[in-house]
């Protein structure tokens, strides 16, 4: 191919109206992805003491689809570099629809923690998916302008997603399983919608799959994640299966890093990591997932129990945290766009993320819903202004090729932290219950799940009882947040140190048909980026 030929095929800057048609199917996608997480978070207690399960149990359909999701992220990015994006986001569409029908139709923990794999398989392509197409069409200086239109998609996704579980839950004639069955439609609609409005170009190269880097590195971070998950409940931090499993994973990761440091094609690409940007923003993310995810997800849990409250009104005491993460990501996607500063914005949502967390450690059961609410929009200004401006720094200082290497690499780091502080948070709330309960009543506290880490029933249970499982529960949920601000504070430092450089004014797209063009210059054998719709 000559320099003009790539200079034929570079693609030319889209307008507002065809980015936002590209992005419809896109946007739809993203609530999937969104409420397969949210809609079961109400729905859980009822659906954990229908099916038998236990706190271990609850933890678990969380942290599978966690991760799941965070194993497959890598090689979900690593193969919108090499394959074509659009079908690949239609393939993990359709995984996530297989495992919904699952989940709906489960009579056991067991299918039902199955189906979560597979829905957190399909979540992991559309987690990594979405924003490498993104960058792809909209250049980082104009992302800010979008960043509403993407931010009430995951507010409506967050905010929609329990409420709708509760109201299930609470209608007889529905029940828990239409929160799994009620995402199919719009996985349907989303592939639909991606195949009539999403064209993009596609790289044709030489592919060569790191097979052996892909199973190693599932390999390692599963047993770990498993290892987090398990260690404090099904048997003792200091054991023989955490040696084997903490042994065995750190093994196959230094043998993922060694084939990876080898291979022409790796996973996740070493070099990325010079990149200075591209290390702190991963640090952040890792840290920003064990203290968000780790720290919210038992909310839910702490609104039905700890407070007596219903599924439905769960869902509703959730508004003051999304509302303010969606105002902080608009507004400031707003000021980015138009100023082209962003570092501000890293810090000061690393700050009050920080305040947010260290506010919500002095809830109890007893704790007003005013001042609850307050301390939970605190924590969503912070998470708002954090996550998608630490995507917006890697992405703008990498080659257009390494995008989807890049961004995935920061949803890896930040599910994994999710998936670690879910799991690790999961058993500290789990053992200070027991205690609690343990405390107040002695060997009777099993009775109520203690010592046997149950999830109790709340309507099945006495008012005294009632009113020492509310106390436990609140206690622990406040632990949570005291355990997770520390890790708030390490994310502000990592983004102190990044350092603010311009926003480039050219899309993906753009930027890899110069690179084409510059290959071409410098006599080497481009990739061409060739049209498949």
């Amino acid at each position: 191919m000559t320099a003009t030929e790539a200079s034929d095929q570079a693609p030319t800057s889209m307008n507002n109206r065809q980015i936002l048609q590209a992005m419809s199917g896109l946007m739809a996608g993203m609530f999937v992805a969104i409420l397969a997480g949210t809609v079961v978070a109400n729905a859980l207690p009822r659906i954990i003491a229908d099916l038998g399960g236990s706190q271990s149990a609850y933890t678990w359909v969380v942290t599978s689809e966690l991760l799941a999701m965070t194993a497959t992220v890598p090689l979900w990015g690593k193969l919108s570099d090499l394959y074509n994006k659009k079908l690949l986001l239609q393939l993990s569409l359709g995984m996530f629809v297989v495992g919904s029908l699952l989940a709906g139709f489960s009579q056991g923990i067991e299918l039902l923690i199955f189906s979560r794999v597979m829905q957190g398989i399909g979540a992991g392509g559309l987690t990594a998916l979405a924003q490498v197409v993104m960058a792809a069409v909209i250049p980082p200086r104009r992302l800010g302008k979008y960043a509403g239109i993407f931010g009430a998609v995951f507010a409506v996704g967050t905010v929609a997603g329990p409420l709708v579980g509760g109201v299930m839950v609470d209608t007889s004639w529905l029940g828990w399983r239409w929160c799994f069955f009620i995402g199919v439609p719009f996985a349907l609609l989303a592939i639909a919608l991606l195949q009539r409005t999403l064209h993009l170009p596609t790289v044709r190269r030489d592919v060569k799959i790191d097979y052996l880097g892909a199973f190693l590195i599932v390999a390692g971070v599963s047993a770990i994640l498993i290892w987090t998950s398990l260690a404090g409940n099904q048997f003792d931090w200091a054991s023989w299966q955490t040696a084997a499993l903490t042994g065995g994973g750190v093994l196959l990761l230094v043998a993922a890093v060694s084939v990876e440091a080898r291979v022409p094609e790796p996973i996740i690409p070493l070099d990325i990591f010079r990149n200075r940007t591209v290390t702190l923003t991963t640090i952040a993310s890792l840290l920003v997932g064990v203290a968000m995810f780790g720290g919210t997800v038992f909310l839910s849990q702490y609104f039905q129990i700890a407070l007596g409250k219903s599924p439905t009104v769960a869902g509703l005491m959730g508004l003051p945290m999304i509302l303010g993460l969606l105002v902080a990501s608009t507004i400031a996607g707003q000021i980015i766009s138009a100023t082209g500063k962003w570092k501000i914005y890293l810090v000061a949502g690393g700050i009050i993320m920080t305040a947010g967390l260290a506010l919500l450690a002095t809830i109890d059961a007893n704790t007003g819903f005013g001042l609850l609410s307050l301390y939970m929009a605190i924590l969503g200004v912070g998470v708002g202004l954090l996550m998608q401006n630490l995507v917006l720094a890697a992405q703008n200082d990498v080659p257009a090729s390494e995008l989807g290497a890049a961004t995935s690499v920061l949803s890896f780091f930040r599910s994994m932290g999710g998936t670690i502080g879910t799991s690790v948070l999961g058993a500290i709330l789990a053992n200070r219950v027991a205690s609690e309960m343990a405390k107040s009543l002695g060997t009777e506290g099993e009775a109520a799940g203690g010592s046997s880490h149950a999830v109790p029933d709340m309507t099945k249970l006495p008012a005294p009882m009632r009113e020492i499982v509310e106390n436990a529960y609140g206690l622990a949920t406040a632990e949570l947040f005291l355990v997770a601000t520390p890790f708030a504070a390490l994310a502000l430092l990592a983004v102190v140190f990044i350092k603010e450089k311009p926003l480039k004014t050219t899309s993906g797209m753009e930027r890899l048909a110069e690179e084409a063009k510059q290959a071409v210059a410098d006599g080497d054998k481009p990739s061409s980026p060739t049209p498949v719709s």
